[in-house]
């Protein structure tokens, strides 16, 4: 629920907003900062004819904001300011709700009306007694907002032109759509690579930064509903008194915009803190703590959204320390939020230490396979979690591979609402500097049929319930930080992009959702669009290629994850070792998951199951994957394993200089600040995609004892160079 204002003081407020705005706007430079909200001038023939604003909805500060936005997005694409209107005039643009539409609308527009749902909204071209206006339409103050933010995007893409053929109606797919900071409290960000953490946790909550505010323009223009504000290797710190305050003060500037603060929280918390004797879930204490702490929180955050945990993984302590299961961590939690209308969101990336293993006798088992955990941990727990408990699940059963299949769980688990989990940061795909446009990756995993039950089920529809009607949602570990350009580069802004739209939406084409960015981002200009579209969508498969190419993963560097290290054989546990996952040697390559391997095929529905059994039916981008191959097996084009391996990292390389002469036609045509920056990148992609390229090469050529294939280039050095190199200051690495 919103704090009520007065009407004078929101009037106030949207006015001092406003001129801020303007004021940005007119002296901003073109260093990324105003991501793809930049609002400048159209055509004439692209623009809207408008006069005014109207307002017919009660006021709010949400409605404030809308309003605000498309004042200063109208007057940015007009060259002129706009002015707010009490009644309509003509050609004005209505923000109206549905129990209050302007009157004398013509009776064909009630039955889209009648599609909107509580988030949702209506943009039309049409009259109001006969008078010209574009309507934006909603039943809640939200979906005006977000109705707002379409209507800007449209006319920014030019797709706002359709409005006047017929209405748009659009409605989120699912409820919840978050974004999860892995910021810790020093504004160190595990993952990040686009400089500290915005939140400022020191000055907060008396200093309140205004990029706090553009953050929540950003995330509502996307229609992101949620944030998480601190890292899942959580702190017991985040819940004291001074830290509440703290996340209050930043809930109170993302209200407006929707937008509900969750909290990461580490299981022993009362235990850390010294105010339990346990962390036991079924200890009656330990509940009661979380009870009043949860309360502690909503006193200070009404609209509080709840709980991301991380438990027993990766160290992190957890109810199977008691000899508990996952559901009875996240239902003690989720009973504590339950009267307040919160939710749990429960990690689901979790895999045994080594220490488990040996007590079940498994050791070093070589049918041992990471990939299976969390489908055997969380399967069983099917339909026993809470209704206001979501199993956060990332896209693979690994780690945020370059290319990973998807994960087995979904579609494995209808009696539970599951989340989806991306990683928008590019941990694995090159940081900041590499471009790798992500949201063909999105579209391959949310469009995946799982099969499940025996049916087409996609992997968006079993998130949607349409199994058994358990609607789960959707998180993205975000790649948000103080640098100037939000993202350490204008490029990866494409990426919180393509995320969020797709989260709104997960039937979006991957390549429509680039248009759109590029278009904002950059400019409508066919000279622009098209050489920009061609590189992002080929940038994510060009780093497949030169980094794991035909289903080879996890082969980076330790730690930091920066740079090849297929070699690297010498970390604690087996499953952290690279080696483990290519399984090179003299006489093939990758990891067999099929009934004669670790058999982790058979956690797939069995049609899926049976087509990634055999080598025949894997699509050749998963082989290596799912399968153990001789060097001389034969591909379908014809090579071997071996020539094909070859020539998928040189076709990486390849498109990486493509990459390059793309962007460097674009020198005329695109602002000097962010041509230089993005050539600068790409030029520091194409060295490390040789690279990369090369030291796998040397080590796979020293493992099978194989030369490279006639006319392939050799290594630029040995394999004990690339073996030597170390990076102690990879960024993002804590």
């Amino acid at each position: 629920m919103q704090p009520s204002l007065p009407f004078a003081l929101v009037r106030m407020l949207a006015a001092l907003l406003l001129g801020a705005l303007f004021a940005a706007s007119a002296h901003a430079d073109e260093d990324g900062y105003q991501l793809w909200l930049r609002y400048r001038p159209l055509p004439p023939a692209a623009a809207l004819s408008a006069s005014t604003v109207v307002s017919l909805a009660p006021e709010s500060p949400t409605v404030a904001a809308a309003r605000a936005e498309l004042l200063r997005g109208l007057g940015g694409m007009l060259g002129r300011p706009l002015q707010a209107a009490a009644s309509i005039g003509p050609a004005s643009v209505v923000l109206a709700r549905l129990d209050r539409l302007p009157a004398g609308l013509p009776p064909s527009l009630r039955t889209s009306l009648d599609q909107v749902g509580p988030e949702g909204y209506l943009l039309a071209r049409t009259t109001s007694n006969g008078r010209q206006l574009t309507l934006v339409a909603a039943k809640s103050d939200i979906g005006l907002l977000y109705g707002s933010f379409a209507l800007l995007r449209g006319l920014q893409d030019g797709s706002a032109a359709s409005l006047a053929r017929a209405p748009l109606v659009s409605n989120p797919a699912l409820p919840l759509r978050v974004l999860n900071h892995w910021d810790n409290l020093d504004r160190s960000v595990e993952r990040g690579y686009a400089g500290q953490s915005i939140w400022n946790w020191w000055e907060l909550p008396a200093i309140i930064d205004p990029r706090y505010l553009d953050y929540a323009r950003a995330n509502a223009s996307l229609g992101i509903n949620g944030t998480v504000l601190n890292n899942v290797n959580a702190k017991a710190e985040v819940l004291s008194p001074a830290f509440i305050a703290k996340a209050a003060a930043v809930a109170k500037v993302l209200r407006p915009y929707g937008i509900r603060v969750f909290l990461s929280v580490r299981w022993s918390t009362p235990l850390d803190l010294r105010e339990t004797a346990s962390a036991d879930p079924l200890d009656p204490a330990v509940a009661a703590w979380w009870r009043r702490k949860t309360d502690e929180i909503y006193r200070s955050i009404p609209d509080f959204g709840g709980y991301l945990v991380k438990a027993n993984s990766e160290g992190q302590p957890g109810p199977q320390d008691y000899g508990r299961n996952h559901v009875d961590g996240a239902n003690m939690l989720a009973r504590a939020l339950a009267p307040h209308g919160g939710t749990v969101m429960w990690r689901a990336f979790v895999y045994e230490p080594p220490e488990a293993r040996k007590r079940k006798g498994q050791g070093d088992d070589p049918k041992h396979d990471r990939a299976a955990h969390a489908y055997d941990q969380f399967k069983p727990l099917d339909g026993k979690f809470d209704p206001n408990v979501l199993v956060q699940v990332k896209n693979g059963a690994i780690d945020f591979q370059p290319r990973e299949p998807f994960h087995p769980l979904f579609g494995a688990m209808p009696d539970t609402r599951l989340m989806m989990e991306f990683q928008i940061t590019k941990e694995y795909l090159g940081f900041a500097t590499h471009q790798a446009y992500l949201g063909p990756m999105f579209q391959e995993t949310l469009r995946a049929d799982t099969r499940a039950g025996g049916r087409a089920l996609s992997v968006a529809q079993s998130l949607q319930g349409a199994q058994k009607g358990r609607v789960g949602g959707i998180a993205g570990v975000a790649n948000i930080g103080s640098s100037r350009s939000w993202s350490g580069s204008v490029f990866d802004q494409a990426n919180w992009y393509a995320f969020g739209r797709m989260a709104w939406d997960p039937l979006l084409d991957a390549r429509a959702v680039a248009r759109e960015w590029a278009a904002q981002t950059f400019a409508p200009d066919p000279r622009v669009l098209d050489p920009v579209l061609a590189m992002m969508m080929a940038s994510r498969e060009a780093v497949v290629d030169y980094m794991t190419p035909l289903g080879l993963h996890h082969l980076m560097d330790t730690g930091h994850h920066h740079g090849p290290g297929p070699w690297v054989d010498n970390l604690e546990r087996l499953d952290w070792n690279p080696v483990y996952y290519h399984r090179a040697d003299r006489d093939g390559i990758g990891f067999d998951r099929t009934a004669r391997g670790s058999n982790a095929v058979s956690q797939y529905a069995p049609e899926v199951a049976r087509r990634f059994s055999d080598p025949a039916t894997t699509p050749p981008e998963l082989l290596l994957w799912f399968h153990h191959l001789p060097w001389d097996y034969r591909m379908p084009s014809g090579r071997t394993l071996w020539e094909e391996l070859v020539a998928r990292y040189d076709r990486g390389v390849a498109e990486v200089e493509r990459m390059q002469e793309r962007w460097n036609g674009l020198r005329q045509v695109v602002d000097a600040q962010r041509w230089n920056d993005t050539a600068q990148r790409l030029a520091q992609q194409r060295a490390e995609a040789q690279w990369w390229r090369d030291a796998c090469l040397a080590y796979f050529m020293h493992v099978s004892g194989r030369a490279l294939p006639a006319g392939a280039r050799p290594p630029a050095q040995t394999l004990e160079y690339y073996r030597a190199l170390r990076f102690p200051y990879a960024p993002g690495n804590g």
